[in-house]
C-alpha cells in the first residue's frame, strides 16, 4: 500500500512540475515574443504632422494636411454684387526619406477644384503639386530631382499656408514663375547672428507643373541669392510672413532671383494660356523682409519682358496672343500683438508693358487684414478688406472691392 501511494505521489509531482516548467517555457516564450513585437514596431512622432519610421530605419513618413475655407463678398463697378463660398485649398502632404536620411522624397497632392483647375478632355488632371526627391549629404548642401517651386520671389516660395492675408499679391499671381520639373540645387550656410546666406538653382522644363503638350529643347534657367546680414530668422522666420516670433533683435532678408525661360509655350511662362508659338521669357524678382519684436516690414519688386510678345495664329493673322509683361512693387508692414492678434496692411502696383496696355490694365490695390493666431500658422482665423483701382489705355478707370473671412487648419 506504502509503495502504491509512493508511486501515485511520485506520479503526481512530475505531472505539477511538467506542467508547471511548460508554463514557465510559455510564459518565456510569449515574453520573447512581446519583446520582439515591441521592438519592430514603428516610432510615432507628433511634430510637423504625424511621423513614422520604421524599427530598422530603412523609411520614415510625415504626413501632413491643410485645408483654407473663405467667403468672399465682390463688389465690383458695373457688375452685380456676388458672394462665393469656397474651400479655396486642400492639400495632403508625405515627406520622409527611404533607405538612408541622406536620400529624401516629398509630395504634395491638391484637391480643392481652385487648386486643380478645369477639367479638360485628353489633359492630366492637375493633382500633383510636387513630387521631388532629394539628395542632402551635409546639412548645407541639397540636390533634387522632380517637380516643384522654382526659386523666385519669396512670397511664391512661401507657402500659401503661411501668408498673413488671405492670398497673395497681384504681382505675385501675374508674374511669379511657380513649379516646374527639373533639376535643382541649394547650398546655404545660416548661423544666428551672422552673415548667413542661401544660393538656390534650378535648369527646369520652363512649361510649368504637369505639363505633357510640347517636348522641344528649350529649357527654363533660374537662380537666386538670398543674403541675411544680420543672421539667421527665428524657426526659419524668412518662410513665413509676419514677426509671430517676436524677434528680440532686428532680422534682415534681401535677395533677388533671375530667370530665362527659352522657346516657352505659356503666356506667363509657367503659367497661362498657350500661346500660338514661343518666346524667350526673363523674369526679375527683388525682396526684402525685415522683422523685429513683433513688427515686420516686407518688400517686393517683380518683371516679366520678351523678345517676343505677340504671337499670332497662322490660320488667322486677327487671332494672337501676347506674353503678360510688365513690373510690379509690393509693400507690407504688419504687427504682431502678444495676444497673437495681428493687423497686416499692404500696397500693390502694377504696371503693364506698353505694348500690352490696351490689353491689360495698370492697376493698384490696397488691402487690410486682421488674423488671430491660434496655433501659428497652421490655426489661424483672417478677415480682409480689399481695395482695387484698375486704369484702362483709354484713361477709364473702374473701382472693385471685396470683403473676406478665412479658416485656415492644419497639421
Amino acid at each position: 500500500m506504502k509503495n502504491l501511494l509512493f508511486t501515485l505521489f511520485f506520479v503526481a509531482a512530475n505531472l505539477v512540475f511538467a506542467q508547471t516548467d511548460s508554463t514557465i517555457v510559455k510564459v518565456k516564450k510569449e515574453a520573447v515574443s512581446d519583446d520582439y513585437k515591441i521592438n519592430m514596431s514603428p516610432y510615432y512622432s507628433y511634430g510637423d504632422g504625424l511621423g513614422i519610421t520604421s524599427a530598422d530605419s530603412i523609411y520614415q513618413v510625415n504626413i501632413r494636411f491643410r485645408m483654407q475655407n473663405r467667403v468672399t463678398y465682390f463688389n465690383n463697378e458695373d457688375e452685380e454684387d456676388a458672394i462665393d463660398a469656397q474651400i479655396r485649398r486642400l492639400r495632403l502632404r508625405f515627406d520622409g526619406y527611404v533607405g538612408n536620411p541622406k536620400f529624401e522624397y516629398s509630395i504634395q497632392l491638391s484637391f480643392a477644384s481652385g487648386d486643380v483647375g478645369a477639367a479638360e478632355e485628353g489633359k492630366n488632371t492637375n493633382i500633383i503639386r510636387d513630387a521631388m526627391i532629394f539628395y542632402k549629404p551635409n546639412k548645407h548642401w541639397s540636390f533634387g530631382f522632380g517637380q516643384t517651386k522654382l526659386p523666385g520671389n519669396r512670397q511664391r516660395i512661401n507657402s500659401s499656408g503661411a501668408l498673413q492675408l488671405t492670398d497673395r499679391s497681384i504681382n505675385n499671381a501675374d508674374f511669379n514663375i511657380d513649379r516646374d520639373f527639373g533639376l535643382h540645387v541649394q547650398h546655404s550656410k545660416k548661423q544666428k547672428d551672422k552673415f548667413s546666406y542661401t544660393l538656390r538653382g534650378a535648369i527646369s522644363s520652363g512649361e510649368g507643373r504637369n505639363w505633357t503638350d510640347h517636348n522641344d529643347t528649350g529649357l527654363a534657367y533660374t537662380g537666386k541669392v538670398e543674403l541675411l546680414p544680420l543672421g539667421s530668422f527665428k524657426n526659419d522666420g524668412t518662410n513665413f510672413e509676419g514677426d509671430i516670433m517676436r524677434e528680440e533683435k532686428p532680422k534682415l532678408m534681401v535677395s533677388a532671383a533671375y530667370s530665362y525661360n527659352n522657346n516657352a509655350h505659356r503666356t506667363q511662362g509657367q503659367l497661362g494660356d498657350e500661346m500660338f508659338g514661343t518666346a524667350n521669357i526673363q523674369s526679375l524678382f527683388l525682396d526684402a523682409m525685415l522683422k523685429y519684436n513683433g513688427w515686420a516690414f516686407m518688400y517686393a519688386y517683380m518683371n516679366r519682358n520678351s523678345d517676343t510678345i505677340f504671337t499670332y495664329n497662322p490660320e488667322d493673322t486677327t487671332d494672337f496672343r501676347y506674353v503678360y509683361a510688365g513690373q510690379g512693387h509690393d509693400f507690407q508692414t504688419s504687427y504682431t500683438f502678444p495676444k497673437n492678434y495681428e493687423v497686416i496692411g499692404r500696397y500693390s502696383n502694377q504696371k503693364m508693358k506698353n505694348e500690352i496696355f490696351q490689353f491689360a490694365p495698370n492697376s493698384n490695390q490696397y488691402s487690410l487684414g486682421l488674423t488671430k493666431y491660434i496655433w501659428e500658422h497652421a490655426f489661424k482665423l483672417q478677415a480682409e478688406v480689399t481695395y482695387e483701382n484698375l486704369k484702362f489705355y483709354d484713361s477709364s478707370t473702374k473701382n472693385n472691392w471685396y470683403a473676406r473671412l478665412q479658416v485656415e487648419i492644419g497639421i
